[in-house]
């Protein structure tokens, strides 16, 4: 029976013992060759939460991946990433003796990161917090491209250390992050029946939700609500609409909202406030701002030009 409670590695020293890795070559930063990496002797599932960020691409077999709520099969080489405090549930099927294992696997500390750019920017890229469903399926010359970076941070790691390791290994996580971000914004375009399907599906969770007589008291929707419904995280359904749309996720849900409202001003007699309350504001004041913000005219001065042009 599996532990209520995941293991709690917070070095990355901890993490070479706990796979029976040889010692990193530095204590806040280590490359690790998949194959090097054995599953558990006696069977059970890997069910872990880290302190430090990791980048991996990994191939194998007999093997599910749990993030958070969600699975993938590995069988496929992908490219996933993992910020700190993050869980991950690596499940193994009886015959996991006979998986082929190959990739890579890069740790950084945060604190390898302190007082750099990186360290002040790495927070901006989305992708960390990416469901593993959601992880990057890269294209040969992709894989390529990062196998090379992958090369120079471990050449670099492998040479003695001086004043200027840090700096240049630094530079290289940022060229593989950029280059990582890229290929996403190339994911969104070239998935793009997978999207769009995507697309019809938060289109038509916004109708519905706007069309139950009971939003009163459930309020708006929330960018985090409608993400777990599409079995998503907010970050990656936000940047997959954005891609496709220019809009991120609460821009659409305030769109909708407004044409909700609009909606309620012309055909209806109820008042602002009504209106208001019938959309899920606590305060008449919170909707005249937003409404006036998307169409430069409050709710009364929109009803009125629309009975001005009848």
């Amino acid at each position: 029976m599996k532990n209520l409670l995941p293991r709690r590695i917070k070095t990355i020293s901890e993490f070479h013992q706990y796979r029976t890795l040889p010692p990193p070559k530095h204590p806040l930063i280590s490359l690790i060759d998949f194959t090097q990496i054995q599953p558990n002797t006696d069977g059970s599932d890997d069910y872990f939460v880290q302190e430090f960020y990791s980048i991996s691409l990994k191939r194998t077999s007999n093997m599910k991946i749990m993030y958070g709520q969600q699975q993938l099969d590995f069988d496929a080489g992908v490219l996933f990433f993992m910020c700190p405090q993050q869980v991950l549930n690596i499940q193994y099927s009886a015959s996991e003796n006979k998986a082929s294992h190959t990739g890579w696997l890069l740790l950084i500390h945060p604190d390898f990161l302190w007082n750099t750019s990186l360290g002040k920017t790495i927070k901006n890229y989305e992708f960390f917090d990416y469901a593993v469903n959601e992880a990057l399926f890269l294209s040969e010359k992709e894989e390529l491209i990062l196998l090379n970076i992958m090369d120079d941070i471990q050449d670099e790691s492998n040479c003695s250390i001086d004043k200027f390791s840090q700096n240049i290994i630094v530079s290289q996580i940022e060229t593989l992050l950029n280059y990582s971000e890229r290929f996403y914004q190339r994911q969104f375009i070239t998935r793009q029946k997978s999207s769009h399907q995507t697309l019809r599906q938060f289109i038509s969770y916004l109708d519905e939700y706007f069309d139950r007589e009971d939003i009163i008291n459930e309020g708006l929707p929330s960018v985090k609500a409608i993400a777990a419904s599409m079995q998503m995280s907010p970050k990656y359904l936000s940047g997959l609409l954005t891609s496709l749309t220019g809009k991120t996720t609460q821009q659409h849900i305030h769109d909708k909202l407004i044409s909700k409202a609009k909606e309620m001003l012309f055909t209806t007699t109820l008042t602002v406030s009504e209106i208001a309350y019938e959309l899920g504001f606590e305060r008449t004041q919170s909707f005249n701002k937003l409404f006036k913000s998307k169409t430069n005219l409050t709710p009364l001065e929109f009803k009125k030009s629309v009975k001005d042009s009848n």
